[in-house]
Protein backbone atom coordinates (compact mmCIF):
# COMPACT_ATOMS: atom_id res chain seq x y z
CA UNK A 1 0.00 0.00 0.00
CA UNK A 2 1.57 3.38 -1.18
CA UNK A 3 0.91 6.72 0.79
CA UNK A 4 0.09 9.91 -1.82
CA UNK A 5 0.71 13.27 -0.22
CA UNK A 6 -1.54 16.37 -1.80
CA UNK A 7 0.36 18.19 -3.81
CA UNK A 8 0.51 21.86 -2.74
CA UNK A 9 -2.33 24.31 -3.72
CA UNK A 10 -0.69 27.26 -5.55
CA UNK A 11 -1.91 30.65 -5.31
CA UNK A 12 -1.59 33.32 -7.82
CA UNK A 13 -3.20 37.18 -7.81
CA UNK A 14 -3.24 40.79 -7.87
CA UNK A 15 -2.30 43.34 -5.50
CA UNK A 16 -2.85 46.88 -5.19
CA UNK A 17 -0.87 48.60 -2.95
CA UNK A 18 -2.53 51.97 -1.81
CA UNK A 19 -2.29 55.26 0.01
CA UNK A 20 -1.09 58.39 0.29
CA UNK A 21 2.04 59.74 -0.31
CA UNK A 22 4.38 59.08 1.55
CA UNK A 23 3.22 55.94 3.30
CA UNK A 24 6.82 53.66 2.25
CA UNK A 25 4.46 52.02 -0.10
CA UNK A 26 7.41 51.35 -2.30
CA UNK A 27 9.71 50.53 0.90
CA UNK A 28 7.51 47.91 1.58
CA UNK A 29 7.40 46.33 -1.51
CA UNK A 30 11.04 46.44 -2.05
CA UNK A 31 11.25 44.22 0.70
CA UNK A 32 8.58 41.88 0.19
CA UNK A 33 10.80 41.32 -2.68
CA UNK A 34 14.27 41.46 -1.30
CA UNK A 35 15.23 43.71 -4.28
CA UNK A 36 14.92 46.90 -5.49
CA UNK A 37 11.82 47.18 -7.69
CA UNK A 38 10.59 50.64 -6.83
CA UNK A 39 12.60 53.91 -6.05
CA UNK A 40 12.77 55.35 -3.04
CA UNK A 41 13.14 58.13 -1.48
CA UNK A 42 12.23 60.92 1.88
CA UNK A 43 10.59 63.07 -0.98
CA UNK A 44 6.34 62.66 -1.35
CA UNK A 45 5.09 61.32 -4.39
CA UNK A 46 8.17 59.64 -5.41
CA UNK A 47 6.72 56.73 -7.43
CA UNK A 48 4.84 58.41 -10.35
CA UNK A 49 3.87 55.80 -12.31
CA UNK A 50 2.13 51.99 -12.05
CA UNK A 51 4.72 49.61 -11.30
CA UNK A 52 3.97 45.89 -10.95
CA UNK A 53 6.34 43.25 -8.94
CA UNK A 54 6.28 40.03 -8.69
CA UNK A 55 6.88 37.73 -5.75
CA UNK A 56 7.27 33.79 -6.97
CA UNK A 57 7.93 31.16 -4.04
CA UNK A 58 6.57 27.42 -3.23
CA UNK A 59 3.17 29.23 -1.90
CA UNK A 60 2.62 30.61 -5.38
CA UNK A 61 2.79 34.13 -7.35
CA UNK A 62 2.09 37.44 -5.85
CA UNK A 63 1.86 40.64 -8.26
CA UNK A 64 1.92 43.74 -6.30
CA UNK A 65 1.26 47.04 -7.98
CA UNK A 66 3.10 49.78 -6.50
CA UNK A 67 0.67 52.81 -7.27
CA UNK A 68 1.37 56.17 -6.55
CA UNK A 69 0.87 58.07 -3.78
CA UNK A 70 -3.00 59.89 -3.46
CA UNK A 71 -2.43 63.89 -2.80
CA UNK A 72 -4.26 66.91 -2.98
CA UNK A 73 -3.14 67.92 -6.56
CA UNK A 74 -2.46 70.89 -8.57
CA UNK A 75 -1.17 70.17 -11.88
CA UNK A 76 -1.70 67.41 -14.58
CA UNK A 77 0.72 65.24 -13.55
CA UNK A 78 -0.69 64.93 -9.75
CA UNK A 79 -3.91 64.27 -11.27
CA UNK A 80 -2.79 61.48 -13.40
CA UNK A 81 -0.93 60.07 -10.67
CA UNK A 82 -4.16 60.40 -8.65
CA UNK A 83 -6.29 58.41 -11.66
CA UNK A 84 -3.60 56.22 -11.73
CA UNK A 85 -3.51 55.14 -8.36
CA UNK A 86 -7.34 55.06 -7.69
CA UNK A 87 -8.15 52.79 -11.21
CA UNK A 88 -5.11 50.19 -9.71
CA UNK A 89 -7.97 48.68 -7.12
CA UNK A 90 -9.70 47.82 -10.14
CA UNK A 91 -10.25 44.09 -10.93
CA UNK A 92 -7.36 43.37 -8.49
CA UNK A 93 -7.43 39.81 -5.86
CA UNK A 94 -6.99 41.96 -2.81
CA UNK A 95 -6.53 45.59 -1.63
CA UNK A 96 -3.33 46.62 1.02
CA UNK A 97 -3.81 49.52 2.02
CA UNK A 98 -1.12 51.17 3.57
CA UNK A 99 -1.32 53.75 6.25
CA UNK A 100 1.12 55.98 8.36
CA UNK A 101 1.23 54.20 11.96
CA UNK A 102 2.50 57.54 13.76
CA UNK A 103 0.79 60.37 11.63
CA UNK A 104 -2.97 60.90 12.30
CA UNK A 105 -5.30 59.81 9.44
CA UNK A 106 -5.28 62.88 6.65
CA UNK A 107 -8.30 63.36 4.13
CA UNK A 108 -6.73 61.15 1.60
CA UNK A 109 -6.41 58.41 3.70
CA UNK A 110 -10.79 58.58 4.88
CA UNK A 111 -10.87 59.18 0.75
CA UNK A 112 -9.30 55.46 0.28
CA UNK A 113 -11.46 54.08 3.61
CA UNK A 114 -14.77 55.67 1.80
CA UNK A 115 -13.15 54.21 -1.40
CA UNK A 116 -12.87 50.59 -0.38
CA UNK A 117 -15.97 50.37 1.43
CA UNK A 118 -17.74 48.62 -0.95
CA UNK A 119 -14.74 47.08 -2.66
CA UNK A 120 -15.82 43.11 -3.79
CA UNK A 121 -11.47 42.39 -3.05
CA UNK A 122 -10.62 41.63 0.42
CA UNK A 123 -8.86 44.38 2.23
CA UNK A 124 -5.75 44.71 4.40
CA UNK A 125 -4.88 47.75 6.23
CA UNK A 126 -1.84 48.02 7.08
CA UNK A 127 -0.21 50.18 9.96
CA UNK A 128 3.09 50.81 8.73
CA UNK A 129 6.14 52.25 10.69
CA UNK A 130 5.59 49.79 13.52
CA UNK A 131 9.00 50.41 14.68
CA UNK A 132 8.59 53.85 15.52
CA UNK A 133 5.19 52.42 17.93
CA UNK A 134 2.16 52.68 15.50
CA UNK A 135 0.82 54.97 18.27
CA UNK A 136 -2.34 56.06 15.64
CA UNK A 137 -3.70 52.19 15.06
CA UNK A 138 -7.22 53.45 17.25
CA UNK A 139 -7.29 57.10 15.38
CA UNK A 140 -7.54 54.77 11.88
CA UNK A 141 -9.64 52.22 13.52
CA UNK A 142 -12.47 54.76 14.69
CA UNK A 143 -12.16 56.69 11.24
CA UNK A 144 -13.11 53.23 9.75
CA UNK A 145 -15.92 52.68 12.04
CA UNK A 146 -17.13 56.63 11.72
CA UNK A 147 -17.32 55.78 7.73
CA UNK A 148 -18.61 52.81 8.07
CA UNK A 149 -21.41 53.47 9.69
CA UNK A 150 -21.93 56.87 8.08
CA UNK A 151 -22.61 54.60 4.84
CA UNK A 152 -24.41 52.23 6.68
CA UNK A 153 -21.51 49.46 5.27
CA UNK A 154 -20.44 46.12 7.10
CA UNK A 155 -17.05 45.61 4.72
CA UNK A 156 -14.79 43.31 6.97
CA UNK A 157 -11.08 44.58 6.99
CA UNK A 158 -7.92 42.86 8.11
CA UNK A 159 -5.59 45.06 10.21
CA UNK A 160 -1.86 44.07 10.34
CA UNK A 161 1.05 46.09 11.58
CA UNK A 162 4.67 46.02 10.14
CA UNK A 163 7.81 48.21 9.98
CA UNK A 164 8.47 48.09 6.01
CA UNK A 165 12.22 49.75 7.05
CA UNK A 166 13.12 46.65 9.42
CA UNK A 167 10.99 44.23 8.04
CA UNK A 168 8.95 43.26 11.28
CA UNK A 169 5.49 42.32 10.76
CA UNK A 170 6.34 41.51 6.57
CA UNK A 171 6.45 37.75 6.85
CA UNK A 172 2.90 37.74 8.99
CA UNK A 173 1.73 40.22 5.83
CA UNK A 174 2.87 38.07 2.90
CA UNK A 175 1.41 34.93 4.70
CA UNK A 176 -1.90 36.73 5.07
CA UNK A 177 -1.91 37.39 1.41
CA UNK A 178 -1.30 34.48 -0.29
CA UNK A 179 -4.30 33.32 2.09
CA UNK A 180 -6.25 35.90 0.31
CA UNK A 181 -5.35 34.73 -3.13
CA UNK A 182 -6.95 32.65 -5.28
CA UNK A 183 -5.70 29.27 -6.08
CA UNK A 184 -4.37 29.55 -9.83
CA UNK A 185 -1.44 29.00 -12.09
CA UNK A 186 1.33 32.20 -11.95
CA UNK A 187 0.22 35.02 -13.78
CA UNK A 188 4.24 35.28 -15.02
CA UNK A 189 7.62 33.31 -15.66
CA UNK A 190 9.27 32.50 -12.66
CA UNK A 191 12.05 34.21 -13.26
CA UNK A 192 10.42 37.79 -13.78
CA UNK A 193 10.54 40.11 -10.76
CA UNK A 194 9.20 43.44 -12.66
CA UNK A 195 7.18 44.03 -16.38
CA UNK A 196 8.20 47.65 -15.90
CA UNK A 197 9.96 48.88 -19.37
CA UNK A 198 13.50 49.01 -19.18
CA UNK A 199 13.38 52.89 -19.75
CA UNK A 200 11.38 53.93 -17.53
CA UNK A 201 13.24 51.85 -14.63
CA UNK A 202 16.38 53.75 -15.69
CA UNK A 203 14.68 56.85 -15.86
CA UNK A 204 13.61 56.21 -12.02
CA UNK A 205 16.82 55.67 -10.94
CA UNK A 206 18.15 58.87 -12.24
CA UNK A 207 15.26 61.12 -10.63
CA UNK A 208 15.80 59.02 -7.85
CA UNK A 209 19.58 60.19 -7.39
CA UNK A 210 17.96 63.73 -7.37
CA UNK A 211 15.55 63.25 -5.17
CA UNK A 212 18.10 62.44 -2.86
CA UNK A 213 20.49 65.45 -3.18
CA UNK A 214 17.88 67.78 -3.61
CA UNK A 215 14.88 66.57 -1.17
CA UNK A 216 11.96 68.86 -1.61
CA UNK A 217 13.92 71.74 -3.16
CA UNK A 218 12.99 70.66 -6.78
CA UNK A 219 12.02 67.25 -7.62
CA UNK A 220 8.83 68.10 -8.56
CA UNK A 221 9.62 70.14 -11.17
CA UNK A 222 12.19 67.66 -12.85
CA UNK A 223 11.62 64.57 -15.11
CA UNK A 224 13.58 62.12 -16.75
CA UNK A 225 13.57 60.15 -20.11
CA UNK A 226 15.58 57.98 -21.68
CA UNK A 227 15.64 58.07 -25.36
CA UNK A 228 17.88 55.27 -25.91
CA UNK A 229 20.01 51.84 -25.02
CA UNK A 230 22.93 50.67 -26.86
CA UNK A 231 24.14 47.47 -26.07
CA UNK A 232 27.63 46.71 -26.72
CA UNK A 233 29.85 44.01 -26.16
CA UNK A 234 31.32 45.79 -22.89
CA UNK A 235 28.36 47.46 -21.32
CA UNK A 236 25.44 49.41 -22.19
CA UNK A 237 25.62 53.31 -23.35
CA UNK A 238 22.70 54.73 -22.48
CA UNK A 239 21.20 58.53 -23.21
CA UNK A 240 19.07 60.62 -21.57
CA UNK A 241 17.28 63.99 -21.01
CA UNK A 242 16.96 65.48 -17.61
CA UNK A 243 13.64 68.38 -18.03
CA UNK A 244 13.43 71.32 -15.79
CA UNK A 245 10.15 73.74 -15.72
CA UNK A 246 11.65 77.38 -15.98
CA UNK A 247 15.57 78.56 -16.88
CA UNK A 248 16.26 79.11 -13.18
CA UNK A 249 15.95 75.44 -12.37
CA UNK A 250 18.42 74.36 -14.82
CA UNK A 251 21.84 75.59 -13.15
CA UNK A 252 20.37 73.90 -9.85
CA UNK A 253 20.39 70.34 -11.31
CA UNK A 254 23.65 70.87 -13.13
CA UNK A 255 25.50 72.39 -10.44
CA UNK A 256 28.82 74.74 -10.25
CA UNK A 257 31.55 73.34 -12.62
CA UNK A 258 28.47 71.02 -13.63
CA UNK A 259 29.76 68.84 -10.15
CA UNK A 260 25.45 67.56 -9.13
CA UNK A 261 25.23 66.10 -12.59
CA UNK A 262 28.43 64.28 -12.73
CA UNK A 263 27.90 63.11 -9.01
CA UNK A 264 23.82 61.56 -9.93
CA UNK A 265 25.23 60.42 -13.37
CA UNK A 266 27.83 58.74 -11.45
CA UNK A 267 25.40 57.15 -8.43
CA UNK A 268 22.80 56.02 -11.08
CA UNK A 269 25.50 54.27 -13.74
CA UNK A 270 26.74 52.64 -10.17
CA UNK A 271 22.85 51.74 -9.34
CA UNK A 272 21.89 50.48 -12.87
CA UNK A 273 24.81 48.10 -13.25
CA UNK A 274 24.12 46.57 -10.22
CA UNK A 275 20.65 46.16 -11.57
CA UNK A 276 21.05 44.50 -14.65
CA UNK A 277 24.62 43.34 -13.98
CA UNK A 278 26.42 45.32 -16.75
CA UNK A 279 28.23 47.85 -17.24
CA UNK A 280 26.37 51.31 -18.05
CA UNK A 281 27.44 54.24 -19.07
CA UNK A 282 25.31 57.25 -19.21
CA UNK A 283 25.21 60.65 -21.37
CA UNK A 284 22.43 62.92 -19.62
CA UNK A 285 21.30 66.48 -20.78
CA UNK A 286 19.21 69.05 -19.45
CA UNK A 287 16.37 70.63 -21.14
CA UNK A 288 14.26 73.56 -19.96
CA UNK A 289 10.65 72.66 -20.92
CA UNK A 290 8.15 75.20 -19.89
CA UNK A 291 5.15 73.39 -17.96
CA UNK A 292 6.28 69.86 -18.84
CA UNK A 293 3.78 68.59 -16.39
CA UNK A 294 0.93 69.74 -18.50
CA UNK A 295 2.34 69.04 -21.85
CA UNK A 296 0.57 65.53 -22.52
CA UNK A 297 2.94 64.11 -25.23
CA UNK A 298 5.39 64.22 -22.60
CA UNK A 299 3.73 63.13 -20.15
CA UNK A 300 3.12 60.09 -22.15
CA UNK A 301 6.47 59.84 -22.90
CA UNK A 302 7.28 59.86 -19.59
CA UNK A 303 5.14 57.08 -18.89
CA UNK A 304 2.80 59.21 -16.42
CA UNK A 305 0.02 59.47 -18.98
CA UNK A 306 -1.68 56.05 -20.91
Amino acid sequence: MTSKTSPVLRRAGVVAVVGRANVGKSTLINRICEEKVSIVSPVAQTTRNLIRAVVTEPRGQLVLLDTPGVHQAVRDLGRLMNRAARAAVAGVDVVLLVLDGVAAPRPEDEGWLRRLLFHPAPVIALLNKADQGAAQAPAYRQCWAAVAAEKKADKPVIWLSASALSGAGVPELVSRLFALLPVGPPLFPDDVLTDYPRKLAMADVVREQYFLVLRDELPHALAVSIEAIAEQPGGWQVAGTVYVDKPSQKPMVIGAKAWLLKRVRRAAEQELSAMYATPVKLDLRVKVEKNWSRNFWLLKQFGYAP
